[in-house]
Parts: C-alpha cells; structure tokens; sequence
C-alpha cells in the first residue's frame, strides 16, 4: 500500500472533500492546490496520476491532528514552583523507610495457631 492509498482510504473514511484536504494542509502551512491534490487520487495509469510523497502525507497527517483536536496549547511554566539546582534535591523527595524500631512499635508479631503467645 502506497501513500496514495492511504491518503484515498482515509479521504473516504473520514468523508474529506478535496476543498477540506487543502484547508487541512493549510493549518500547517503546506499550500497545495485541488488540481493537485487531484492527481493522487488517479488511477496509476492515468497520464496525469501523480505520486503522493511522504511529505505530504505527514503534512496532511498533522493537519488531519490539528483539525480532528484542535491547536496545541502553549504550556506556560509554573513561576511559583522553583526546579531543584542538582540532581541531590530531587534525591530528598524519595519515599523513605521506617527505621527498624519503628516497625517492632507498629507491628504487632502474628500469633500462630498452636503458640502461647
């Protein structure tokens, strides 16, 4: 299966006229015109059958994204949350384990069938 393929199997998944390729190729600034976009979806051995390149299958894929999902949000970083200076102080924020005689006060030993205890 070749690009075109792909690209015609998922125009008529998605029920895509050819106006919506090229507005969804817009959205990530990949001009391409419908006389163009046309040629992909020819048979293989029509005159004017073009062959779909890689690029513009991935333009059209992360268009397809953007359409499907909407623009990415901007991740603004935190200001009230300072980021440890060295690789120790993020160390200091490991689960730590009770020493020894803590456990012996917090567990009581288990009482076996047969014992005294």
């Amino acid at each position: 299966m070749d690009n075109n393929d792909i690209l015609k199997k998922l125009r008529v998944a998605l029920k895509l006229r050819d106006d919506e390729i090229v507005e969804i190729l817009k959205l990530v600034d990949f001009r391409i015109t419908t006389t163009e976009l046309g040629a992909f979806f020819r048979k293989s051995d029509h005159p004017n059958y073009k062959e779909c390149g890689d690029q513009v299958l991935r333009n059209f894929l992360n268009g397809l994204i953007i359409h499907l999902r909407g623009p990415m949000e901007k991740k603004e970083p935190k200001e009230d949350a300072p980021k440890p200076a060295d690789s120790t102080a993020s160390k200091s924020k490991a689960k730590r384990i009770p020493p020894k005689s803590n456990l012996k006060r917090t567990y009581k030993p288990i009482n076996k069938k047969g014992s005294d205890n």
